[in-house]
């Protein structure tokens, strides 16, 4: 700009209102270096001011613009009216488009370009002056700009500055340039009626804006209506409301996103009256023609950072004064308008005057890089018109660190850059991008790279027009990628156009499964291949009629170039692809402040409503959601990075795409905050691990994953492996000193158990300390401590070997704690454990299930030595309180007791507890008896505990041994019968069995006890594990056998029945009456044969031949003889439960006879009652009856008697829950019968009793059978 062009003809039009101030102004520049030009629009400030500048003879003059489009245009503007060209006289620089020469005298540029030009032109010396046009914008290039100049001014004293504004807070610049003098401008403008029509409760903004709509129709006159509103939803909600009210309006929307088709309809003729819902794009940005009325709800959406989530937000806030001001003049333009204000004239009042800078409301690293790179100095001092909160300035160096774009710096000190940070201040894009752009280069992804920030930094071209948004998400969506949901339908949609034909697309091919980045990817290649196949009118119909902004395409190409080539002057190698991971990484790069974890959702999808959306934990404790529109929406990738968040509703990610953690890790490098906690040995390492976690910013990218404790921390590494590897022994080796000192203390421990003493056991502390003086300080796992010992001559290891690990090892006596018990032939092993208040505290006795009933509960009563005089203590500790007292101090008188038995070779003579009473009545005097001690009061350790095996598989545990039995009696029978072989057998009808032995040796020496088993229809042979209860089932089974041998006498009873007889069978529990005659001639064989000797006895094939012969002679007989009583029994049966049905329900007594009656008359009743008390059961019956009868007459008597007879039952009860499964022991069943004798005894001793019986004879029996 160095050689005079030619001059053109230069002139103020004198139709605008600066020009009454032309020669003022020019006047004000002459002697003023800073000149502050105030006009609202359509002053003419703008395109004149170059002229003006011109006339006061300025030679090289710089016009910045806050937009590219306004840059343009206003050149054009100038060029046109000065009659030249434009890129000559006049010429124009925006990014990556430059139309000027040397001789250019007026440039207009955008306000990035003038501060780009810094870098390599610190004192602007091309310009004698800059014009800074639309000041009050306060974009932050503006504010930068202002304060770079008032710092440059006083080194260029011919310098001028002229900045213009509209009417707003012009004072501010005025005394930001030391009282410039200030022109003001007045503008074509008509008076505006201001309303104010604040919203009535119950109303919403809707409400309001129809209200003011219908207002507006009723004033005279035309024009159209504009309202303002805070963002998109909003405006298709009222846009909704206002149609319904069917007045022909045409209703409008207006939005920075809508496609540039229906921007321009605002624009557009139209006959009809017409409503512009608009956003604050309206305010300044977009002059709509037309407007006779404003509609203002007084809120906007103001793009804010935040310093706390270090987000961009856009909450929805009041507007200032100012910009409710600039809404309202815009229905003044065409002649007098009417505004109304959905607020009061309060609300207005108590607003803020001017609205933010944007330097107060966005991130500062760009500012803080130029100025790095310029040299300009601490952004803490830079001259701005209103300088930033220091909060701000932080974290734009947070991001600028993050980027690894400056070095580290001590507080308040100077920025100082990196080579990153070098490169990105010559770039022509924000930091982050540019961040990309290097990382892109490092991992030779560069060609799409460059793509892809392009993509981002232009407009979406995708276009959502309203009527048309589900066609055109449709089309959009086939540019999704894998991870993306595939459309309903299953293909891809198409629009029918003259260029495509009805042919059916599929996406492109992808190159990068990456979300949205691989939509963004998949547009570039798909328009790039169909560009490439049409023409360039079918090209720009294809893009119209997918939705896809052809413009903005060119744009987007028109970028690739100029970053390729930025790309390439910084030495940078444009070309390759690269795989997926290494292109996301390189986006990754500029976004780790963007990254989010999905958090885990709580509580089930209810049916019917809308999945939640999934939460992500992004930076800094941020949270945030995928965009709705995203091809990731739907699903639910575990981490993620997103280009932005933007808070409107919520905070939103857009254009996203899914990560690996070891991308994080690889990329964010230093910036990751390790922790390593929790450390634990690990036998399968042989080495002390813990929890790494790697955090980004808050955001876990590793969690959990294990390490090697010793790289971070080797003092800790090695105390653990001290203590847990060689103390506590977790380490499986093959170490010879480890081993060595393990077998010691092993040993050691076991004994310290047996005896309870774990006291006499060298401590953990010792054992450590032991180690500690001997183990190098480098040993810290089972790799060094083996290398260690490798490295030590063999004549020094034992110096690590533990000689003793019993403090005191006088007082062993190995002899009084066995390793096995011998019962018999048989040897059970036996394990010590000392583990208070665990279930396997005390002593175990390990057993084979078929030895179950073999064992002896009285010999394991008396405990292993060892602990016999513990137990004889804790017994004399659980006698009565009256015998207590007689042996104190108890442990004194255990001993003595203990020693009287040992004395007498009486120790292991019968149950421990009755030996023990006998030493103590014979040392005393006293009375002791055995059932006085209460075993089960004694410590759970003093209680053996019994384990039972089946091939070495535990099947029960238990201090119980006879609930053992109990409980496992039928396995037990099940697997002697299995051992036995050939000598079980089952369903057999005749004496096939040979001769049948009373024991046998079964399995591994296990004594078995062989019987028949009554199989019901059959006979078989089993072998039991006890002899009395084999001795009861192999009576049963010959019983069984001798029906099956001898014909049935039934028929004949049958015919020799009285009718009484006949009609008392009838009422019984037998299913049927044959029923009960078929258990007669059971009864009848067994009665026969008991009196020719036991049924048990019958052990060959002979006897029970000779028995089934002498049977059968007078069994036809003896069955009527059991039917006669059976039924003599019965007809007392009926009349007893006749008298209890006369009760009321519920009745005690009633009860009672109902459950004695029940208990004796059951189905196979005749067969199962034993001799002699089958013969008594007629008497029980009327027992029963004569019972009934006399409390009907006297029931308080009956009500007193009973008492008796009760406690007895429940003492027989649980004597009969303590039974094994199967028929009862002879003895056991004996006091059932004892307690009928006793109820004739108590309610009808009229029918005398059969033997002697009292409460006290059955109790005594009770216990004696156990």
């Amino acid at each position: 700009m160095t050689e005079a062009p030619t001059e053109p003809t230069v002139e103020v039009d004198p139709q605008l209102p600066i020009a009454a101030e032309a020669e003022h102004i020019a006047e004000l520049i002459r002697r003023h270096q800073v000149v502050v030009v105030a006009g609202e629009t359509g002053s003419g400030k703008t395109t004149q001011l170059p002229k003006i500048c011109l006339m006061a003879g300025r030679t090289r003059i710089a016009h910045t613009q806050p937009r590219r489009i306004a840059a343009r245009t206003v050149a054009q503007r100038i060029a046109d009216e000065c009659g030249v060209e434009l890129g000559d006289f006049v010429g124009y620089q925006v990014r990556f488009t430059r139309k000027v020469t040397a001789a250019t005298r007026i440039k207009v540029m955008t306000d990035g370009i003038l501060l780009s030009e810094l870098t390599h032109d610190r004192l602007l010396s091309r310009y004698d002056t800059i014009i800074i046009d639309e000041a009050h914008e306060r974009s932050l290039n503006i504010d930068f700009l202002l304060g770079y100049l008032k710092q440059l001014l006083p080194k260029r004293p011919e310098l001028r500055v002229i900045v213009t504004s509209a009417t707003i807070d012009t004072a501010r610049f005025s005394e930001h340039f030391g009282d410039a003098p200030v022109v003001e401008v007045s503008g074509r403008t008509y008076p505006v009626d201001t309303r104010y029509r604040p919203l009535e409760e119950g109303q919403d903004e809707i409400d309001g804006i129809v209200g003011a709509v219908e207002e507006i129709l009723t004033e005279p006159g035309g024009g159209d209506i504009l309202v303002f509103l805070s963002g998109e939803r909003e405006i298709r909600d009222a846009a909704e409301a206002i149609e319904g009210l069917g007045s022909g309006l045409e209703v409008l929307p207006l939005f920075a996103r809508l496609s540039a088709t229906d921007q321009q309809k605002v624009f557009s003729g139209h006959s009809r009256r017409r409503v512009v819902l608009a956003t604050n794009v309206a305010e300044t940005s977009i002059t709509v023609p037309r407007i006779r009325y404003v509609i203002d709800t007084g809120l906007a959406r103001i793009s804010r950072y935040s310093t706390r989530t270090k987000v961009q937000r856009l909450p929805i806030e009041p507007v200032s004064q100012a910009s409710a001001n600039q809404r309202a003049g815009r229905c003044g333009r065409l002649g007098p308008g009417i505004a109304i204000r959905l607020y009061s004239e309060e609300d207005f009042e108590a607003r803020p005057k001017y609205s933010d800078p944007e330097i107060l409301r966005t991130n500062l690293a760009t500012v803080i890089l130029l100025m790095a790179q310029a040299g300009l100095g601490d952004v803490e001092s830079f001259p701005f018109v209103e300088a930033p909160v220091l909060g701000q300035i932080n974290d734009g160096v947070r991001v600028l660190s993050e980027l690894g774009a400056i070095h580290p710096r001590p507080r308040h000190a100077q920025v100082r850059l990196t080579r990153t940070g070098r490169m990105l201040a010559r770039m022509p894009v924000d930091p982050r991008l540019g961040r990309m752009i290097i990382e892109g280069a490092r991992r030779r992804t560069l060609a799409t790279v460059l793509v892809l920030v392009a993509g981002l930094t232009v407009p979406d071209i995708r276009e959502r027009p309203a009527e048309f948004q589900n066609q055109a998400d449709q089309l959009h969506r086939r540019f999704w990628g894998i991870e993306a949901k595939p459309d309903e339908e299953g293909e891809t949609p198409r629009r029918h156009t003259t260029h495509t034909g009805t042919r059916k697309e599929t996406a492109p091919k992808t190159s990068l499964e990456g979300g949205d980045f691989e939509a963004l990817l998949n547009i570039w290649n798909y328009l790039h291949e169909r560009r490439r196949e049409l023409s360039g009118n079918q090209f720009r119909r294809m893009c119209r009629a997918e939705y896809l902004n052809f413009v903005r395409f060119r744009e987007w190409e028109d970028l690739v170039s100029q970053l390729r080539e930025a790309a390439k002057e910084l030495d940078l190698d444009t070309r390759g692809h690269g795989p997926t991971d290494q292109v996301l990484s390189s986006l990754l790069s500029g976004l780790l402040s963007n990254v989010g974890v999905a958090e885990e959702q709580r509580g089930k999808r209810e049916p019917g409503k809308r999945r939640p959306l999934q939460e992500y934990l992004g930076t800094r404790g941020a949270r945030f959601a995928i965009q709705p529109g995203s091809a990731l929406a739907k699903s639910t990738p575990p981490l993620v990075m997103a280009f932005e968040l933007v808070e409107t509703s919520r905070l939103w990610a857009r254009t996203v795409a899914g990560i690996k953690p070891e991308w994080v890790e690889e990329v964010a490098g230093p910036l990751l905050t390790r922790t390593v906690s929790e450390p634990v040995w690990s036998q399968r390492s042989a080495s002390v691990v813990a929890n790494e976690r790697l955090t980004l910013f808050g955001v876990p990218i590793v969690a959990g994953r294990r390490t090697d404790y010793a790289k971070d921390h080797p003092e800790e590494a090695r105390e653990i492996f001290l203590r847990t590897a060689l103390v506590e022994g977790e380490w499986d080796t093959r170490n010879p000193v480890v081993r060595d000192n393990r077998a010691v203390i092993q040993e050691a421990e076991k004994m310290t158990d047996r005896m309870r003493r774990p006291d006499l056991l060298i401590s953990d502390e010792a054992l450590y300390a032991f180690y500690d003086a001997r183990v190098p300080s480098d040993v810290v796992s089972g790799a060094t401590f083996d290398k260690w010992l490798r490295s030590t001559p063999k004549s020094d290891w034992p110096l690590l070997m533990i000689d003793d690990a019993i403090v005191d090892a006088t007082q062993l006596h190995p002899n009084d704690f066995p390793d096995r018990w011998t019962f018999g032939e048989h040897k059970l092993p036996i394990d010590y454990t000392f583990d208070p208040g665990a279930g396997s505290d005390g002593v175990t006795l390990k057993l084979r299930l078929e030895l179950l009933g073999q064992l002896d509960a009285d010999e394991f009563s008396w405990q292993v030595p060892g602990l016999r005089p513990e137990l004889a203590t804790e017994l004399i500790r659980s006698l009565p309180k009256s015998v207590r007292t007689n042996f104190v101090p108890a442990p004194d008188f255990a001993a003595r007791a203990l020693a009287w038995l040992d004395e007498r070779g009486q120790v292991g003579e019968g149950a421990f507890t009755d030996a023990l009473a006998r030493a103590l009545t014979a040392l005393t005097g006293v009375v002791v008896e055995g059932p006085q001690f209460a075993p089960e009061a004694v410590g759970k350790h003093l209680r053996p505990t019994y384990v039972v095996l089946d091939e070495d598989r535990e099947v029960a545990r238990d201090v119980d041994l006879e609930g053992l039995r109990r409980k496992l009696s039928p396995k037990v029978a099940a697997k002697l019968t299995a051992s036995a072989g050939d000598k079980a057998a089952t369903g057999q009808k005749s004496w096939t069995f040979g001769d049948v032995p009373r024991e046998t040796t079964v399995g591994t020496g296990v004594v078995g006890y062989p019987a028949l088993v009554d199989e019901a229809t059959a006979v078989g042979l089993r072998v039991f594990d006890s002899a009395a209860r084999a001795e009861v089932s192999h009576a049963q089974g010959v019983r069984r056998l001798l029906t099956l041998t001898n014909p049935d006498p039934t028929k004949w009873v049958v015919s020799h029945l009285g009718r009484v007889e006949k009609l008392a069978l009838a009422d019984s529990a037998y299913p049927k009456v044959p029923e009960l005659l078929a258990d007669a001639w059971l009864k009848a064989g067994e009665q026969l044969a008991l009196e020719l000797g036991p049924l048990d006895g019958v052990r060959t094939e002979a006897d029970y031949r000779r028995l089934a012969l002498e049977v059968r002679q007078e069994c036809p007989g003896r069955t009527l003889q059991v039917v006669n009583t059976a039924a003599h029994a019965l007809t007392a049966v009926t009349q007893a439960r006749i008298l209890v049905g006369a009760m009321s329900t519920g009745d005690a007594l009633g009860s009672d006879v109902s459950a004695q009656l029940d208990n004796l008359f059951f189905n196979r009743f005749i067969s199962a009652t034993p001799d002699p008390w089958f013969a008594h059961l007629p008497r029980y019956a009327q027992a029963a009856v004569v019972r009934l009868q006399a409390a009907a007459a006297n029931r308080a008597r009956d009500d007193k008697v009973a008492v008796e007879l009760y406690d007895v039952e429940d003492a027989y009860a649980e004597l009969t829950e303590r039974q094994p499964p199967g028929p009862l022991s002879r003895d056991v069943e004996e006091i059932a019968f004892l307690i009928e004798e006793f109820r004739v005894s108590l309610f009808a001793q009229q029918l005398r009793t059969a033997v002697p019986v009292s409460a006290k004879r059955i109790r005594q029996a009770i216990r004696q059978a156990g």
